[in-house]
């Protein structure tokens, strides 16, 4: 059994061994052919590849020749252009060369009969001497003499009538400008006053308001610089100061309070402060708006800030701020119809009272204090001389620094625009003029501006320059103990002579 199973076991051995042989060679025969496809299949895409890139060459050398033939057709007309130019420069050069030497020859015989009218000039000026025994420059001098002597009058005359019509016509055209300004304008004018009333529904809120022992109402006027006045009157508690900033702050945090009904110092306090920051807003936008609505633009934003503080100022009673405005549009007005800059016109008067705003926080002149604003925030040079002035404390640099200063007296000078009766407004003008008819050697005078300038003329046989500077001195005292009248009144003393003469 043992050899047995050794035979079957050598026997399985020997078969498993041929059958693996006869499996490996149908796997080697496999591979081969394989690997005889794969190397057909290379050779077959060797073979596109080359014929493609056969094709791309072909057809890159085809379109480098036609590229080549084009530019040689380029070169080729270029150079036939080049030759005809060349050819139309030399034709060019010889006309010129030919018209040079005819301006040449020209040239030549203008110098010699130059030359020869010299001669005959100084033949002629030495035989005219000799007859008159007088020289070149004494002939010419006694010539001048005589037609000077001759013609003096008639000159005059003429000069006379000429300033005369000159002048009767420029006043036309100026008059003309300013009541086509006037008239464009159609701002309406409200006067401001120092109160302001709030009405409130329930009378219990005045005791609210006082406080305990008044201490709610001392607190609102320290924290408001205004005074509350409550009175008998139903239903109105009036607010008084001469700022209108405060006023309206004040009346702004006393109607919040009022509506809120708890009226404490705490909240008061509260209330004051944020009446403050929304009149800043409401600062910050009327300043855009006024710029906005007169077209002048490109304004610093701090300039604007203070520009619309001039809401809540007041001057005579009229709004500064609206009062601007108007003036504004008047500038812009004359300034297009004398053909100078307009945006610098209309800025200038926008700008002119700026420093109205903080002039209770520095020293100087309003118009300084505008001045110094306007350079700090590096506005323009040509701005700040059309606005400086408009009260002539500047002279007047440009023709825009002119139209501002009249736009000023059209929109401050004419009756109602400001707080005063017609009737108290024609009372101080006469009595303006007749303080100064009073004294002796006066021959006129005449109230200007509103009553803001009294002109003065004088007889010049009797009142010598020196005296002038005096009775104007004496003149501005009288005026100031016996009138009582806003701001400042220019006293202008004028002493000329005049020479009169009568064609019979």
């Amino acid at each position: 059994m043992l050899l047995i199973a050794s035979a079957a076991g050598l026997i399985g051995i020997a078969v498993g061994w041929f059958l693996r042989f006869i499996v490996s060679l149908g796997k080697k025969g496999s591979m081969e052919i394989q690997i005889k496809e794969m190397l057909l299949e290379a050779r077959t895409k060797s073979e596109e590849i080359t014929s493609e890139a056969e094709k791309t060459a072909q057809r890159i050398l085809r379109e480098a020749k036609e590229e080549i033939k084009k530019e040689e057709e380029k070169i080729s007309k270029t150079q036939d252009r080049l030759i005809d130019k060349e050819s139309f420069l030399d034709k060019r050069q010889s006309d010129i060369d030919e018209e040079f030497d005819e301006i040449k020859k020209e040239k030549e015989k203008v110098s010699k009969l130059e030359e020869n009218l010299k001669n005959i000039i100084d033949k002629k000026t030495d035989e005219l001497q000799n007859v008159t025994s007088l020289s070149k420059e004494e002939a010419k001098k006694e010539l001048l003499k005589e037609i000077e002597e001759d013609e003096s009058e008639d000159l005059n005359v003429r000069i006379q009538k000429l300033e005369i019509s000159n002048k009767e016509h420029f006043e036309n055209k100026a008059r003309q400008i300013l009541v086509d300004a006037i008239q464009r304008v159609g701002t309406s004018v409200s006067s401001d006053i120092f109160t302001t009333n709030i009405k409130i529904e329930n009378e219990e809120d005045k005791g609210k308001i006082i406080g305990k022992e008044g201490r709610n109402i001392k607190t609102f006027e320290k924290e408001t610089g205004v005074e509350l006045l409550i009175d008998e009157t139903p239903g109105i508690i009036t607010i008084s100061t001469y700022d209108s900033v405060r006023r309206e702050i004040a009346k702004l945090a006393l109607q919040n309070l009022i509506r809120d009904g708890r009226i404490q110092p705490s909240r008061i306090e509260e209330e004051v402060s944020k009446a403050k920051k929304a009149i800043d807003k409401i600062t910050k936008e009327k300043g855009e708006q006024a710029a906005f609505e007169v077209g002048v633009f490109n304004l610093d934003p701090r300039v604007l800030l203070i520009l619309g503080r001039l809401h809540f100022r007041t001057s005579y009673g009229q709004n500064v701020l609206q009062h601007s405005i108007e003036m504004a549009h008047l500038s812009g007005m004359i300034a297009e119809e004398l053909g100078v800059d307009v945006k610098i016109a209309k800025a200038g008067a926008l700008l002119h009272d700026i420093g109205k705003a903080v002039d209770h926080e520095f020293s100087g002149s309003h118009v300084e204090i505008g001045r110094r604003i306007l350079q700090k925030f590096n506005c323009d040079e040509k701005i700040i001389k059309a606005m400086q002035s408009h009260h002539e404390e500047y002279p007047f640099e440009t023709p825009e620094s002119v139209i501002v200063y009249v736009a000023d007296s059209i929109s401050g000078g004419r009756p109602g625009a400001r707080n005063d009766s017609v009737e108290n407004y024609l009372k101080r003008l006469e009595d303006l003029e007749e303080i100064a008819k009073s004294f002796d050697g006066i021959e006129n005078s005449y109230a200007l501006q509103a009553g803001r300038e009294i002109r003065i003329f004088v007889r010049p046989d009797e009142i010598s320059d020196l005296k002038a500077k005096k009775i104007a001195r004496d003149i501005a005292k009288k005026i100031e103990n016996d009138l009582n009248y806003p701001g400042e009144i220019k006293v202008t003393v004028i002493r000329e002579n005049k020479i009169i003469d009568y064609a019979r």
